[in-house]
């Protein structure tokens, strides 16, 4: 006999490539809280990653190399309403759950993400805090590092992320800008700096720019991707991560 699937509130859905750094602080603050699940889209580490991830009480899948196709089997697996797609270096603010609710229920919202913050010092990561906080509030467009949440009903309405070479995230939101507006959380995301420590600030801001000028451009994805090829000599699947 076959007994009806358990949903909960919120499913968290975290893509991993090698992640054993930082997996188990981001997962550590997430597991136990009332109506959410942790899902842990592995492409296939080989390092810690999976181990940490169980040991700290995620769920952990297998799926295909690529954000938006690790996301999208992360999203298969959830039991989630509310899908929240989160990068492994990323921790959500205290109370998360009962922001994103009360946002989603809010006419003519169809998706939200949260305020980023940067984890390091210094005047040009408060710049570049305000000035992607500022791209997100008035032209509706903030990035996967600011934790996107939507329903699952919407998400898989639309097919999900298209499993391109970067910028999956990008490419959703624009199409979510079309179904109505895309709410920015007062409470930010804390990210990891690695980033910009790994390639420089500089080069690295300037890279992240011209990749998006070209992709409203119409320039492939698969093309853009090698901008970056740099970064994907340590992560071949995340821009800039």
């Amino acid at each position: 006999m076959l007994t009806a699937r358990k949903t909960c509130d919120i499913s968290i859905i975290i893509p991993t490539l090698n992640e054993a750094e930082c997996i188990g602080q981001t997962v550590a603050g997430l597991v136990g809280q009332l109506g959410v699940e942790v899902i842990v889209a592995d492409g296939g580490s080989h390092d810690q990653t999976v181990a940490t991830a169980l040991a700290a009480g995620a769920t952990v899948i297998d799926a295909p190399l690529g954000r938006g196709s690790q996301q999208n089997g992360g999203a298969r697996a959830a039991r989630g309403r509310v899908l929240l797609f989160l990068h492994a270096d990323t921790l959500l603010p205290e109370g998360f759950a009962a922001h994103i609710r009360e946002a989603l229920a809010q006419p003519g919202i169809v998706a939200g993400a949260f305020r980023l913050a940067i984890g390091a010092t210094g005047w040009r990561f408060r710049l570049l805090e305000r000035c992607t906080n500022w791209r997100a509030t008035w032209f509706g467009l903030p990035y996967g590092d600011q934790a996107l949440f939507l329903s699952a009903a919407r998400f898989q309405a639309m097919g999900g992320f298209k499993e391109i070479a970067l910028l999956e995230d990008l490419e959703l939101v624009c199409r979510l800008r079309k179904m109505g507006r895309i709410t920015l959380l007062k409470a930010p995301v804390l990210t990891s700096p690695r980033r910009w420590q790994r390639l420089g600030f500089v080069r690295t801001t300037v890279i992240n720019q011209l990749i998006v000028l070209g992709f409203f451009c119409g320039a492939s994805p698969n093309r853009l991707v090698r901008w970056y090829v740099g970064d994907r000599k340590n992560n071949p699947r995340l821009l800039g991560k």
